[in-house]
C-alpha cells in the first residue's frame, strides 16, 4: 500500500484492493484538493474541511465512490473500515460534535485515521480501535489534539508508523487556522526532526517493530 497526503486531513491510501481517501476538505480551507479518486471515502464529521465528498470521483471499480461517515464496520471490495464514536473537543462533543476515529484494513495494514479528534482516548475506546500499524494523528491543537495530547495518543496506540496531519501551514487561511500548530511546534514536542517524502509504502511484513514518524509532503 502507498499513503499520500494530500493537505489538512486528507490522504490517499492507495492498495491492491482499492483506494481510499479520507476526510476531503473545500477550498475553504485556503487551498483546493487535488483532483482524486476512490472507491470509498471515510468522513470522520460533518464540517466542510472534513466532508467534501462532493471532490472525490469514482474508479474503474466503482462508479461512485462508497460513503462512510457513521460508527460501525464496513466490508467494501475487499476493504474492510471499523469507526469508532469519539469526540471533536473534551467536553463530549458540547463543544464540536461528534467524531469518528476510522481504521482502515487494506492489504493487511491497518491504517487509523483520527479524524479532529479532540481529547485522550478513554480505555474503551483503546478497546474498540485495537492494534493498529499505522496512526494519521492530528497534531495542531485548538480543535483537536495538541502536540502533547497526540504524543500521549500516539504511546497510547503503539502503532509502528505515525504521520502527523491537521497542522498550521502558510497555505490556510488564517482567519479559520492561524490558532493551529505548526508542524514544527510538533516536532520539536516529540524531539525529532524529520524530512518530508512524496510517499509512505507499507508491507505487513516490513513494518518495523518501534514507532516511527513519517512526515508527508502534499501530493
Amino acid at each position: 500500500m502507498d499513503i499520500f497526503y494530500l493537505g489538512h486531513s486528507c490522504f490517499q491510501l492507495k492498495g491492491k484492493k482499492g483506494t481510499v481517501i479520507t476526510d476531503p476538505y473545500q477550498a475553504s480551507v485556503g487551498f483546493s484538493l487535488p483532483s482524486t479518486s476512490a472507491d470509498l471515502v471515510t468522513v470522520s464529521h460533518q464540517h466542510p474541511d472534513h466532508n467534501a465528498v462532493d471532490k472525490i470521483g469514482g474508479t474503474a471499480r466503482r462508479e461512485k465512490p462508497f460513503i462512510i461517515s457513521e460508527q460501525g464496520e464496513y466490508e467494501v471490495g475487499g476493504v474492510s473500515v471499523f469507526g469508532v464514536q469519539t469526540y471533536h473537543d473534551a467536553n463530549q462533543g458540547v463543544e464540536r460534535g461528534p467524531n469518528i476515529v476510522f481504521t482502515i484494513l487494506l492489504d493487511d495494514v491497518r491504517v487509523c485515521h483520527l479524524g479532529d479528534l479532540g481529547h485522550e482516548l478513554t480505555t474503551d475506546q483503546l478497546e474498540a480501535i485495537g492494534a493498529v500499524d499505522i496512526v494519521l494523528c492530528p497534531v495542531g491543537g485548538t480543535f483537536t489534539l495538541d502536540p502533547v495530547q497526540a504524543i500521549q495518543t500516539i504511546h497510547a496506540l503503539e502503532p509502528s508508523y505515525v504521520i502527523p496531519m491537521h497542522f498550521q501551514t502558510p497555505e490556510h487561511d488564517p482567519n479559520l487556522f492561524s490558532q493551529l500548530k505548526t508542524l514544527e511546534n510538533f516536532l520539536q514536542e516529540y524531539g525529532m526532526d524529520s524530512p518530508a517524502v512524496p510517499k509512505l509504502h507499507v508491507e505487513k511484513s516490513t513494518l518495523p517493530e518501534e514507532t516511527e514518524l513519517v512526515v508527508l509532503s502534499t501530493k
